[in-house]
């Protein structure tokens, strides 16, 4: 007890003295980083509400990633493991051994013209090359954009036509579970969409599908792998890193702008004072680095913090085989693991009681981190009582880069409640608004948003669209950050995160949560994981309708489980909720990150037209989803 009273005071003072003395605080953080020149200002806010961290600062990003730890004498300490059971193929690279690709890669850039400030677009699969180009880029500053390997010619021009790339990197293929990606057709009809043309295409041959190469503008990756090696170009603070797109509403993606201070200053605290992890430790972050996690947990975050990272490259969430993760955690002695709840989701329900855990042994294993979406606490408890660590539900956005709100482990563990991501990182100073943007009671549901300035490590603005920046997160609520999720904080300060604002729903008007009626449905026996969403209704707007997917093995009636899970949800949420349809499923819809495409599902039922989201695992789920609705009457209109 004496340990988690203490752990609360020490993150209590650390809190209130990021919020009290934000520059005091960060530029102290800063220390962490190489700089080649300092810094004039810590927190520059002329351009308010665009503020600007470190201004006047130089350094560089790939050199604080590599050439420091070289220069500190830890050269020969593993720096990145490729594991990938898709090619049956485990590859060690040391510091040395990653810096000196990367400084060829960088030379080779440089000598197709890419320089400082130059766009260079990564779409590539899970492989060594998509990390040393991204690391290139930051040695010679130029600005890299990963795309998701894989992803439709359509979704690739959109970010190529934004981006204007001088040079492409790419693949000839990936590779899946069970089948093979040809990149190159997706990459040759993106070109074309765009209209814009970039100067060359440098494509990784993998023996698995060669491509065919353009002449004249397509060259091989050993061109790259010959070329001699460069040194690190000095960059502002305030320059642009990276560009990482997510869906815009207006059918353009928005391009989410990292620079390099703030971004490595806020990794640098993180991988320390959150996730617990010292030099020389293996962490792994189970994503990919097309998402947001890859950049900061994959590939920069360990990397300055001289860990050992994890690049895996294949399917870890529970198909085909359950025991994935737990063999990597071995094989490779990693100590951190975060991923997203929908993976051990999918072990517990391909393996409910453990039993491929029995075959490995984790002795150094000591924390899991979950994220991407809220973790329901039966999948928290369950994986908790399996692996006899904290696990850690946290919860950031593409946007911010890292957590906003989470249980800090390098300063002292808090007490775990079940369906809370814990508290607000430093910096986060984090509010609850109602619609007129006032603030609720403790414990009411209301808008999640945060006070101006962000912390480091937040997005900067969009990529040349300051204006659409201002006014799709900032306008709503001046003064405010609007992360667009809804949840409450509760009397002790922990945070609850119920949903994205449009997940909840208006019954006959009461405005309730459907995370919390998730949350009461994942609590039964016999469901593996589930989704909420609300549908149209003619006589009370709205209407919640429950998805599930049952644990595997599970053999009783049907009817009488939904009758069950009808009445738990009445019982605990209460009649107001007017929850009364569950329908089973085999599977649900879900992004290749994770992500439960809830809205799909809702516009679906209620018949509206929609677009299969570019994201998309597997767009043959959305059929089932389909007919399965049919069959109850829906849609009604």
């Amino acid at each position: 007890m004496a340990g988690r009273t203490s752990a609360a005071r020490a993150y209590r003072m650390i809190y209130e003295a990021s919020l009290r003395d934000p520059e005091g605080f960060w530029g102290k953080a800063a220390d962490e980083v190489v700089w080649d020149t300092p810094w004039d200002t810590v927190l520059e806010s002329t351009g308010a509400p665009l503020y600007r961290w470190f201004a006047g600062g130089a350094m560089n990003t790939c050199y604080n990633a590599l050439d420091r730890h070289c220069d500190a004498g830890h050269g020969d300490r593993i720096a990145l493991v490729y594991d990938s059971p898709v090619t049956n193929t485990i590859r060690r690279y040391t510091y040395r051994e990653l810096l000196d690709a990367v400084a060829r890669c960088a030379g080779g850039l440089a000598g197709l013209g890419v320089g400082k400030g130059d766009r260079v677009v990564i779409y590539m699969p899970m492989v060594p090359e998509a990390v040393i180009g991204m690391l290139a880029c930051a040695r010679i500053g130029a600005i890299h954009s990963v795309v998701f390997g894989g992803f439709a010619a359509r979704e690739l021009a959109s970010r190529i036509a934004d981006a204007r790339p001088a040079v492409i990197l790419s693949a000839s293929c990936g590779i899946e579970v069970s089948r093979i990606i040809e990149y190159k057709p997706l990459l040759d009809a993106a070109i074309t969409l765009a209209g814009h043309q970039p100067e060359h295409c440098v494509i990784l041959q993998r023996p698995e599908c060669p491509a065919p190469l353009v002449e004249g503008r397509d060259i091989g990756w050993d061109v790259l792998e010959r070329a001699p090696p460069v040194g690190c170009v000095s960059v502002a603070a305030t320059d642009p890193l990276y560009i990482l797109y997510t869906s815009g509403t207006t059918g353009v993606p928005k391009g989410i702008l990292r620079d390099n201070g703030g971004h490595l200053v806020a990794l640098l605290w993180s991988m320390r004072n959150l996730y617990g992890v010292a030099p020389g430790e293996v962490f792994w972050a189970a994503s990919d680095i097309g998402w947001v996690v890859g950049h900061s947990y994959i590939v920069y975050g360990p990397l300055a913090a001289g860990c050992t990272t994890i690049l895996y490259e294949g399917k870890s969430v529970g198909t085909p085989d359950p025991g994935a993760f737990w063999r990597v955690i071995a094989e490779h002695g990693v100590s951190v693991l975060f991923t997203a709840p929908t993976a051990f989701r999918a072990i517990r329900r391909e393996d409910p009681k453990g039993e491929h855990l029995q075959k490995y042994d984790l002795p150094g294993f000591r924390a899991l981190f979950l994220a991407g979406e809220r973790c329901d606490p039966e999948t928290l408890a369950w994986a908790s009582d399996l692996l006899r660590v904290p696990v850690i539900d946290h919860w950031w956005q593409t946007e911010t880069g890292w957590a906003i709100g989470a249980n800090p482990l390098g300063i002292g563990i808090l007490p775990i409640k079940p369906g809370s991501c814990t508290v607000p990182m430093p910096g986060y100073d984090v509010a609850v608004l109602d619609d007129d943007g006032k603030e609720v009671p403790p414990a009411t549901v209301g808008n999640i948003v945060m006070r101006l300035p962000l912390p480091p490590g937040c997005l900067s603005s969009l990529w040349e669209r300051d204006g659409e920046y201002v006014s799709t997160y900032l306008a709503h609520y001046p003064g405010y950050y609007e992360t667009g999720d809804a949840g409450f904080v509760n009397g002790d300060g922990y945070l609850w995160i119920m949903g994205r604002t449009d997940d909840l729903i208006n019954t006959a008007g009461h405005r309730l949560s459907t995370g919390a009626m998730e949350e009461v449905i994942a609590s039964h026996p016999d469901v593996a994981e589930c989704a909420v969403t609300g549908v149209a209704d003619p006589v009370k707007g709205e209407i919640p309708v429950g998805f599930v997917v049952l644990k595997a093995g599970v053999a009783r009636d049907t009817a009488a489980i939904q009758q069950e899970i009808i009445g738990q949800v009445r019982e605990i949420i209460g009649p107001i909720a007017s929850f009364k349809v569950v329908i089973i499923v085999r599977r649900l819809p879900k992004t290749r990150s994770g992500k439960i495409l809830r809205g799909t599902m809702k516009k679906i039922a209620d018949g509206e037209p929609y677009p299969t989201p570019a994201t998309i695992e597997d767009p043959a789920v959305l059929d089932d989803i389909r007919e399965s609705l049919r069959r109850i009457g829906f849609p009604r209109r």
